[in-house]
C-alpha cells in the first residue's frame, strides 16, 4: 500500500493500542478496524507467512469450523511504516473480561462461564489451538454466542486437540487472575461440554 493510501485510510483513526513500537489497532471512521503487526525479527516466519495473512487465514477457516470472528476486508504490507495490516470489521459485541469488569448478574455469570468451558470444548474438538486464550479476546454477541479476536496465532488441525494440547493451551488462562474460575477444567480435559 502506497503512503498516501494508508494516511487516506488512517485519516481520523482512534488508536485502540500501542507500544513502544508504534501503533498496533486503530478504529477508523467508518467503524471498521486496521491491526498493524512488525516483524519482531529479520529471521522469521513472518518474513514469508505475514502476521496479517495468519490472521485473515485463521479468520476463514475460523469461520468454516461455525466460530464467529471478524470479517476480514483486506490484507496488505506498508513498506513506509514497515508494517503488515489487516482490515476488518469487527466483532460485534463486548469482551468477556468487560462485561466482568462491568458487573455481571449471578445467574448471567453463571451462563457465560458454562458457554465458554463449551466454547473450549468445542475450539479443541474441532482442532483449534487457541494461543491467545483468555476472556479479553472472547467477544459474547448481541445474539448472545461467543467468537474469538486476536486470532493471529491460532492454529488449526484437522483433528481433536490432544489431552496435552489441551492442558498446555489453559495454562495462561489458568494463570491469568481472576480469570481460572470461569473455566471448568475438568470438562475441557474430559471433551464434554456443560450442558
Amino acid at each position: 500500500m502506497p503512503p498516501d493510501a494508508y494516511l487516506a485510510l488512517r485519516a481520523g483513526a482512534t488508536v485502540i493500542e500501542a507500544d513502544s513500537f508504534g501503533e498496533k489497532v486503530l478504529l477508523l471512521v467508518d467503524g471498521s478496524m486496521l491491526k498493524l503487526f512488525r516483524r519482531k525479527r529479520l529471521l522469521s516466519s513472518a518474513a514469508w507467512y505475514p502476521y496479517a495473512e495468519r490472521f485473515a487465514d485463521n479468520a476463514s477457516a475460523l469461520r468454516q469450523r461455525g466460530i464467529p470472528v471478524p470479517e476480514v476486508i483486506d490484507v496488505f504490507r506498508i513498506p513506509s511504516i514497515g508494517r503488515d495490516a489487516v482490515h476488518y470489521h469487527p466483532l460485534p459485541g463486548r469482551t468477556l473480561r468487560q462485561l466482568r469488569r462491568e458487573g455481571l448478574e449471578p445467574s448471567r455469570e453463571a451462563r457465560l462461564k458454562d458457554a465458554f468451558t463449551h466454547l473450549l470444548v468445542e475450539l479443541h474438538e474441532k482442532g483449534v489451538y487457541f494461543r491467545s486464550l483468555h476472556l479479553g479476546n472472547v467477544v459474547c454477541t448481541p445474539d448472545g454466542r461467543l467468537g474469538l479476536i486476536d486470532i493471529a496465532d491460532a492454529r488449526m488441525s484437522r483433528r481433536p486437540l490432544r489431552r496435552h494440547q489441551r492442558i498446555r493451551n489453559l495454562q495462561r488462562l489458568l494463570k491469568t487472575a481472576d480469570e481460572s474460575e470461569w473455566v471448568d477444567e475438568k470438562a475441557i480435559l474430559e471433551r464434554r461440554p456443560k450442558t
